[in-house]
């Protein structure tokens, strides 16, 4: 048997590569797991935004999931996009069948272009369905402000909010900063305490697929055997390398650099 860590994306297709499961396997790949997939919908967008969504078929899903999990089990869960409540159904049985474990689950609402890429009604049952199942959660800050119903406006905002979230769930989040001005230092809540990972803001525009980005270096880490503190910390630094390498690609907010250290040498 080999000794590498495998991990799994279940999330939306972006054919321009910066986001979604393009960018969950080019960060898992870089952080060391053998990474697979499995496709929620397909999207037509590029850096500007989101022209359309087709969603895979409940069945489809059910498949994808089933011929992973039945040949090559993985290490560590990561989800993404998930537009509809059918869809959600599937995975939340799925999961809950294989004992899935390491699950990080970045609720996707909106693109960094603005689109929004989930169903009204699909947000209760995001929350019902696969937020108890979750290792951790990784809201940004509109994200939270949807979830917990609360305006989150500084860090004691944060802190009412993660708390909120957490408790009423029963998992861990990291509420992620980079959309508050001052900084991108994310507050993780978990078993009661709130820890803060200090962050410096990189004046860089292209930021779209962060947050995939960061939910794939999570999983990555804990299928590697790290603390869910250290993952968040090993997923941060990876991002600030990919931010700070200022690449530049598409006339809108473009994506990060994930082979940074590769190109590096």
């Amino acid at each position: 048997m080999s000794n590498l860590k495998t991990a799994l994306t279940i999330a939306g297709s972006d054919c321009s590569g910066g986001a979604g499961i393009q960018a969950d396997i080019k960060t898992m790949t870089m952080n060391g797991v053998y990474a697979m997939s499995v496709i929620t919908s397909l999207t037509a967008q590029n850096t500007t935004g989101v022209r359309a969504i087709q969603d895979a078929s409940p069945d489809f899903l059910r498949q994808q999931i089933d011929a992973v999990f039945e040949d090559i089990y993985p290490d560590a869960v990561k989800i993404g996009m998930v537009s509809s409540s059918e869809l959600i159904h599937v995975i939340a049985d799925r999961l809950t069948y294989y004992k899935a474990r390491n699950i990080i689950l970045d609720p996707v609402m909106a693109a960094t272009s603005g689109s929004n890429l989930m169903k009204t009604d699909a947000v209760q049952t995001l929350l019902n369905e696969l937020f108890p199942l979750a290792t951790l959660v990784t809201p940004n800050i509109p994200e939270a402000q949807v979830i917990s119903g609360l305006t989150i406006k500084n860090k004691e905002d944060m802190i009412t909010a993660a708390k909120k979230i957490g408790d009423d769930y029963r998992c861990a989040v990291l509420l992620k900063g980079g959309h508050s001005v001052h900084d991108a230092n994310d507050l993780l809540y978990m078993d009661g305490e709130s820890i803060w990972f200090e962050g410096n803001r990189i004046n860089n525009p292209n930021t779209h697929g962060t947050g995939c980005t960061l939910s794939s270096a999570i999983a990555s880490n804990l299928a590697k055997g790290f603390t869910l503190i250290e993952a968040i910390q090993r997923a941060k630094d990876y991002v600030s390398g990919a931010l700070s390498a200022m690449l530049d690609l598409g006339k809108g907010s473009g994506p990060l650099d994930h082979i940074f250290y590769l190109r590096r040498e």
